[in-house]
């Protein structure tokens, strides 16, 4: 018999590299006090929720605003570190500022690697290849919830992650997860029946 499993999923707080429009990928931009603020958002919106396990990245950005999720939820036994849902990895454009990437290669060329579904920046990874990782996550993800009889889990993501991760448990298509911002300060919430 299927049972129901419940997911929390969120952003980090705005860092430094989201605040100067800098393209941040795997480099680990720290939380500005406006990220601080939005990280204890995400915590008192999920303060009476249960949460057994929690899943975030290297990133501080996904550390940090986990942390402050977590002082409201004592019950949490275990803290999963997992790379799958780290930020989408923009190759040589990471740290460079999104001003500088349209003047050295033209407005149409940032918004393909900005936002084109199967356009990898040099080095980096597109949408379709964070897709691939973020998906076996997800299975491998409902395996251990129903295996280890877990019923509720956060997971603190970085937006593109999160972009894929909807894009697949909501079945959007391309068009409309392209054209998603992820909010920093909102939590989705998905119920799952495994």
């Amino acid at each position: 018999m299927k049972e129901t499993y419940h997911i929390y999923v969120f952003r980090h707080g705005q860092t430094t590299y989201n605040r100067d429009k800098i393209f941040t990928g795997f480099k680990d931009a720290k939380l500005t006090s406006l990220g601080i603020k939005q990280a204890k958002i995400i915590a008192k919106k999920l303060k009476n929720k249960k949460i057994e396990v929690a899943f975030y990245t290297r990133l501080s950005r996904s550390k940090n605003t986990l942390k402050e999720v977590l002082k409201y939820h004592p019950e949490c036994a275990k803290q999963i570190k997992d790379d799958r849902m780290i930020e989408r990895s923009y190759g040589l454009i990471e740290g460079k500022t999104h001003d500088f990437i349209i003047k050295k290669y033209g407005k149409e060329q940032f918004d393909k690697w900005h936002r084109g579904f199967y356009d990898r920046p040099p080095k980096g990874e597109s949408f379709e290849d964070v897709e691939k990782r973020v998906r076996v996550f997800m299975k491998d993800l409902f395996k251990f919830m129903k295996k280890n009889n877990i019923h509720n889990v956060a997971i603190s993501a970085s937006g593109n992650s999160i972009r894929l991760f909807r894009k697949i448990i909501e079945k959007a298509s391309i068009q409309d997860t392209v054209k998603w911002f992820i909010p920093y300060d909102r939590v989705f919430e998905y119920s799952v029946k495994i």
